[in-house]
């Protein structure tokens, strides 16, 4: 997705880029001081990639509970509160299933490895299933059962795009909104005219490549596709999207899918769970009510629940 608007700042984080926008131009240094600072505290609880993070500890606990910060346990409950919302179909325990397929470290770093080798030999099998991970809210303890490892990827940024555009525009008293890698949340009074965001497969392609342009005023949009986070294991193509119920990078008849909802997080759950259940996704967004763009792998285009009306039946493939 890209946006459109003038005050604006742009910077590498989580293995992809972030894009702020504050109405009120004179904002934008300390808006980035509080972005800074919030992401930097998700990284330190959720990154998969760092020895020093609270889920590296946690997958490596062993089954045994651990301790956890406030955040960690507020970004794993809205985790958890996906996968019970989708059937499991969104799952935080695809830990292992990722990693296997070799995505356990930075994106830039597996695309730049070619074609890998898998991981693991051997028959791919369901993964645990998000009822394996227990959390004590009360007393701020997790325990993860059956073996089972986390990955909150997706979620934990989606959440953190909600929570950065939220402090913004509390501590700073002016429209914001905050992109990270494409899952969109603004907070605030938006600009004349609301947020211009372009919906592309790819939140970094430039504004004449195949998409829509659509105006957000509250909540959040986001944007799933296997298309992006994509390499090669063994000869084969794979994505980062992974279907629970085999462990496995989903197979989808949509390239990429976009929803708009009341939250990040909840835009982020329905578009996901949407590539992962394919063509049933269609009459399941229309009976939650969440307007929503899918796009096929021929580039042909379905939309829901008052979704704005593309220009076009299809686009350049």
């Amino acid at each position: 997705m890209r946006t459109m608007a003038a005050a604006r700042d742009r910077f590498a984080v989580f293995g992809t880029t972030a894009v702020l926008l504050v109405s009120t131009p004179r904002a934008l240094k300390q808006a980035r001081g509080v972005l800074d600072a919030e992401l930097a505290a998700v990284d330190l609880a959720c990154s998969r990639f760092r020895p020093d993070s609270e889920l590296t500890a946690l997958n490596a606990a062993g089954g045994a509970a651990m301790k956890v910060s406030e955040l960690f346990a507020d970004i794993l409950s809205a985790a958890l509160r996906a996968a019970r919302l989708t059937g499991g179909d969104v799952d935080p325990t695809c830990g292992r299933a990722i990693t296997a397929l070799g995505y356990d470290r930075d994106f830039a770093e597996v695309r730049a490895a070619g074609d890998m080798q898998p991981r693991l030999t051997g028959s791919v099998s369901p993964v645990p299933g998000w009822r394996n991970v227990h959390l004590d809210r009360q007393r701020l303890r997790v325990r993860l059962a059956r073996a089972a490892q986390l990955d909150l990827g997706a979620t934990a940024k989606a959440w953190a795009a909600d929570r950065c555009a939220d402090a913004v525009a509390a501590r700073l008293d002016c429209g914001a909104l905050v992109s990270l890698g494409g899952d969109i949340a603004v907070a605030g009074p938006a600009p004349d005219g609301g947020w211009r965001v372009r919906v592309t497969d790819d939140h970094a392609a430039p504004p004449d490549a195949p998409g829509q342009t659509v105006t957000v005023q509250a909540g959040g949009l986001a944007t799933s596709s296997t298309t992006v986070r994509a390499w090669t294991v063994g000869g084969r193509q794979v994505h980062h999207i992974i279907n629970p119920a085999t462990g496995e990078p989903a197979v989808s008849c949509w390239r990429t899918v976009s929803v708009a909802a009341g939250s990040c997080v909840d835009a982020n759950t329905a578009s996901t769970a949407a590539v992962v259940r394919g063509a049933a996704a269609l009459p399941w967004l229309h009976d939650v009510g969440l307007p929503a763009r899918l796009v096929r792998t021929d580039g042909s285009v379905e939309t829901t629940a008052g979704w704005p009306s593309d220009q076009g039946p299809t686009e350049a493939a």
